[in-house]
């Protein structure tokens, strides 16, 4: 943090789909946190990105004196040396208006995560959420990332792909009998309402996600369960964390889903040699600890 940012707060947020992280922070203060709905930046219109920031700047005191606006969210990826890209364009003019006098800084979900887990160190960071996705990151810019595929053609790890794998088998008939008939009672789902989710929802990998606490349940106690669930993290670590290359740095991992099984996913990462230190289940600790603390 520099002189110029001694007398105002310093904004972080953390966007996705469903939900918006915020974070306000002053020298010499504990930072407060708060959150807000999700902002789409594909998908949402002006006014409701224009009304969620204006219920961001509702929680702090004085919004006009921030300094620094640090925002992620997925897809937040510039072309070239543009300051803002242009799928942002409305979410500056709206966070402009309520922090005139802050410089803003708009990154991708990814960089908030290798900036969360690995710090300014060089490493491999990992998101594992209802998706998946990760990258190689040089201590300051993400230098390499493998394409996530969404939950169609990949996020492999992530809770989406847990829950295609298992209807995968459910509507073939391969899911052990007594744990068939134990999700169906569970579900209330058949053949058909699995293919108007998966096919015909408005948010078909977030429906595949919401199965993966009820399969993570059953790994100690079921077999098949088990092989699943760690075949899912096999597939993650060796189409996505090992593509990275072996050059000795730190690997961690940011996101819900991963924090929720990092038992599992530790030990399925020993066999590869891989030792997962960092597992968050939340960047924010992380991104405080990174914009708050000067570069050393």
């Amino acid at each position: 943090m520099s002189a110029n940012d001694s007398m105002g707060a310093t904004i972080i947020a953390e966007a996705g789909a469903t939900g918006t992280s915020w974070a306000a922070a002053e020298p010499g203060k504990e930072a407060s946190r708060f959150s807000t709905a999700g902002i789409n930046l594909a998908s949402m219109p002006q006014e409701a990105v224009s009304a969620i920031v204006r219920e961001a700047a509702a929680h702090l005191e004085n919004p006009e004196t921030a300094v620094r606006v640090h925002f992620y969210a997925a897809g937040l990826i510039r072309s070239g040396d543009e300051p803002v890209p242009e799928c942002a364009a409305g979410l500056d003019r709206a966070l402009r208006e309520v922090f005139p006098g802050a410089a803003i800084e708009y990154e991708s979900d990814m960089l908030a995560a290798a900036r969360a887990v690995c710090g300014r160190r060089p490493g491999v960071a990992g998101i594992l959420g209802t998706g998946s996705n990760s990258c190689s990151y040089d201590g300051t810019r993400v230098v390499r990332t493998i394409p996530s595929g969404g939950f169609i053609l990949g996020d492999e790890g992530g809770a989406a792909r847990l829950g295609k794998l298992f209807l995968e088998d459910w509507i073939k008939g391969l899911v052990p009998e007594e744990l068939s008939s134990e999700f169906s009672e569970f579900s209330g789902l058949d053949y058909p309402a699995v293919v108007r989710e998966v096919y015909k929802s408005a948010a078909p990998s977030k429906f595949l996600g919401s199965l993966a606490p009820w399969i993570v349940e059953r790994y100690a106690s079921n077999e098949y369960v088990r092989d699943l669930v760690e075949r899912n993290f096999a597939d993650f670590i060796e189409r996505s964390l090992l593509r990275h290359g072996d050059g000795g740095h730190a690997v961690g991992i940011a996101g819900g889903f991963g924090y929720a099984c990092r038992d599992i996913l530790r030990k399925v990462a020993g066999r590869y040699g891989i030792s997962l230190p960092v597992i968050l289940e939340d960047p924010m600790p992380g991104l405080l600890e990174y914009h708050l603390t000067d570069n050393k």
